[in-house]
């Protein structure tokens, strides 16, 4: 009755194969043990599916660990796929920027170079407006000199440039000589298209230039198409004449 017992619990401890093996072998033995030996081997089976049932709980645990350690592989490597899918994406994202830059600093490029071209031209149109105001000037001022002054013009005006200390260079906008009361003097002028008070000023710096090249008594004047009421002011007390573009013939 107790070998019955035995092989049962056999049978639900172990596997179909080791409880076929296990029930040969105690059948076997219960055929040449004594009851006592028996007792004892009942013992050692017992021993047996403790440690089987140990071994499974334990190889449950490990198996578990393991399908957590898979589910965390797993999420580490969705993750390192979202991760290098944003790396892709930032990178494009660079490449896009870059050309972006290029395209702008090849615009920037162009407009620099527009820029300079239009203000050549803008220096170019400057150029011919001083140089119309300044040749009007000449042809006018002769018969305004002498109307308002007495002055007799004994030298014809011109546009000329001298060379002063070593190689620098300076232009005389306006230059004649005149006579007036049986003197001679020089006539100097320069001419802006809008007279400001640092134009004023700047021509008066260079009077000490003019004292070096022309020697002898002068004659100071500006000519202009507008300016305002505080440099005509101005140039009284520096003793300088303004003439105006309306005063001389087309």
């Amino acid at each position: 009755m107790k070998i019955q017992n035995l092989l049962k619990k056999v049978k639900k401890v172990f596997t179909p194969e080791q409880a076929e093996v296990l029930e040969e072998v105690i059948s076997f033995l219960n055929e040449l043990v004594k009851a006592s030996d028996f007792n004892e081997l009942k013992g050692i089976v017992a021993e047996l599916a403790t440690a089987q049932k140990e071994l499974a709980e334990a190889q449950k645990r490990s198996e578990e660990r393991l399908t957590r350690l898979e589910m965390a592989v797993e999420e580490l490597a969705s993750a390192q796929r979202k991760t290098e899918e944003r790396l892709n994406q930032l990178a494009i994202r660079v490449d896009q920027l870059a050309e972006a830059q290029r395209r702008t600093e090849e615009e920037l490029r162009k407009l620099i170079g527009e820029h300079k071209k239009t203000r050549e031209e803008l220096g170019g149109l400057f150029h011919t407006v001083g140089y119309v105001l300044e040749d009007r000037a000449m042809a006018g001022l002769p018969k305004l000199l002498k109307e308002e002054y007495g002055i007799e013009i004994i030298q014809p005006f011109v546009r000329k440039q001298f060379t002063v200390k070593g190689d620098r260079k300076i232009e005389v906008n306006i230059l004649g000589k005149g006579r007036i009361d049986g003197r001679e003097l020089w006539i100097i002028g320069e001419a802006k298209s809008q007279l400001k008070k640092k134009d004023v000023n700047e021509f008066i710096k260079k009077w000490f230039i003019f004292d070096k090249l022309f020697h002898g008594e002068k004659f100071y004047l500006l000519v202009t198409y507008s300016t305002s009421e505080e440099i005509e002011n101005y140039t009284k007390e520096k003793n300088i004449k303004i003439y105006y573009s309306y005063q001389f013939p087309l």
